[in-house]
């Protein structure tokens, strides 16, 4: 499969020509991408729905381990957004030997990550979900699901962190067609495993840890034939660089303690959800979160582009174009997350259905009305979360740190679990739980509105005051290369 002129070039030139073409031509795989993830991730529910003999418990078992999987892993998918942030600034400012450092960094660090992920998912998962309250009948098989699940985690930060290389390049194709090959796998291993080997849980978190080694093993041979790249892969250069580490931790801790933050708010929102005490409630919740969850590939592919077209676009010298990045970014994302926002609201019954099954029973009605009240609230309004996650990448492709992770702990975590622990407790229903979450998402889109408008005018300052371009990433005049740990 031959990809598109414009992911053969060497690095993709993101500082130059019509903004809106590229930050199509660079976002339309990555919607495909992410929504494909989605796709293979949702084929774990819809395979046990349709197929297994406890559907709807299966449902329920896989679905309530989804945020503390997410919790466990955040923190080092944060790094990978470190990592993309300073490959695009060294290719936008045309650094082969620190964009080099920092490719081979970032491999190590998903190396490491993944063990250290590994080992808390497979020996802690029962200790983990046992504090979220889940409920007894999933238990047992919720923590089957996380150990087998986690095997392939490693593998999983290793795709994740070289996709993050590649998006940082331009190169949004390759990681599509990777995505594509594992996730068939995935599909394809599922029903194998459930329909002709009877197996439930256990089937698909095996064919889910299979498909992200598949990924793994693509995105590492890619990144090793890349040819004069200054992004190639060299296996035996795989290593920690101090300078490139720090880097990647000034960025990729902040980001990752806010994913990890925003997972441990979907913790407590989850726990609440189990305060019901209802089968039905939880399943109709899981079955909806996969469901916002195509909305939320679909924008969060923004996000990467604001970063990458800001992060390249620093590193070239060329801040101006900061703003007019973030706008564009706004824009589009608004107009996806409202469009799909809409569509999913008027399809929701029998979107639902695709998880819950076919059933005519009064259980199966009372769980699709559950999945219904939640779905209704949150798609209508996830387009304000797009606009968070543009401003997130906007800052963090500027160089912010801190600032994002403070402002998201706030707005979104802080508010959220002040919600649950005084409003909710005194009007405990499902439509009061969920509004939480566009609550928080106004709030703080609110907030980094202002800290853009700061950020950016101090940015443009420093690059007029300095004559020439500004690295953010270099305080100090070292060597151009370094001694590797």
């Amino acid at each position: 499969m031959k990809s598109p002129k414009f992911f053969n070039s060497r690095e993709a030139d993101l500082t130059t020509g019509s903004l809106v073409p590229k930050i199509l031509i660079f976002a339309l795989p990555l919607v495909a991408t992410g929504i494909l993830q989605l796709m293979f991730n949702a084929a774990d529910l819809i395979v046990v729905g349709q197929f297994a003999p406890n559907g709807q418990s299966d449902i329920g078992a896989i679905g309530g381990t989804g945020p503390l999987i997410n919790l466990v892993i955040n923190l080092f998918m944060g790094l990978s957004v470190g990592a993309s942030v300073f490959v695009a600034r060294y290719i936008g400012a045309g650094d082969r030997e620190k964009t080099h450092q920092t490719v081979h960094t970032s491999i190590a660090l998903s190396l490491l990550g993944g063990v250290i992920c590994f080992v808390l998912g497979f020996f802690f998962a029962r200790t983990f979900l046992t504090w979220m309250d889940t409920i007894d009948e999933y238990i047992e098989l919720s923590t089957l699901y996380m150990k087998i699940y986690f095997i392939g985690i490693p593998a999983s930060l290793v795709y994740n962190f070289g996709a993050a290389i590649l998006r940082a390049a331009g190169d949004t194709f390759h990681p599509l067609l990777f995505l594509t090959i594992a996730g068939v796998a995935n599909v394809i291993l599922n029903l194998v495993m459930v329909i002709g080997f009877k197996r439930s849980v256990d089937g698909v978190a095996l064919a889910s840890a299979v498909s992200q080694i598949i990924s793994a093993i693509l995105v590492i041979a890619y990144l090793c034939k890349k040819g004069e790249n200054s992004y190639r892969l060299e296996l035996r250069k795989i290593r920690i660089y101090p300078k490139r580490l720090w880097e990647i931790i000034r960025i990729g801790v902040p980001a990752g303690l806010q994913g990890s933050l925003f997972s441990i708010s979907n913790v407590i929102i989850q726990s609440a959800v189990n305060s019901f005490g209802l089968t039905t409630v939880a399943s109709g919740s899981v079955a909806s979160s996969s469901i916002e969850g195509f909305i939320y590939a679909a924008m969060n592919t923004f996000h990467h582009a604001a970063l990458s077209f800001i992060g390249q676009n620093v590193g070239a010298g060329k801040p101006e174009k900061i703003g007019k990045i973030t706008g564009t970014c706004m824009w589009m994302v608004s107009l996806v997350g409202i469009s799909m926002g809409v569509l999913i609201c008027l399809f929701g019954r029998p979107l639902l259905r695709l998880y819950i099954g076919n059933g005519t029973g009064p259980e199966v009605e009372e769980t699709i009305s559950y999945g219904l009240i939640r779905l209704n609230i949150i798609a209508l309004t996830y387009f304000t979360c797009g606009m968070m996650d543009v401003f997130s990448g906007s800052l963090r492709g500027m160089g912010a740190s801190l600032g994002p992770t403070m402002i998201c702990l706030t707005g979104v975590c802080g508010v959220r679990i002040l919600w649950i622990y005084t409003y909710f407790q005194s009007h405990h229903t499902l439509g009061t739980l969920f509004f939480s979450y566009p609550l928080s998402w106004i709030l703080t889109v609110a907030a980094q509105f202002i800290y853009f408008i700061f950020l950016k005018k101090n940015i443009l300052k420093k690059f007029r005051n300095a004559g020439t371009a500004w690295n953010a990433a270099e305080q100090t005049n070292g060597a151009k290369t370094e001694t590797p740990v």
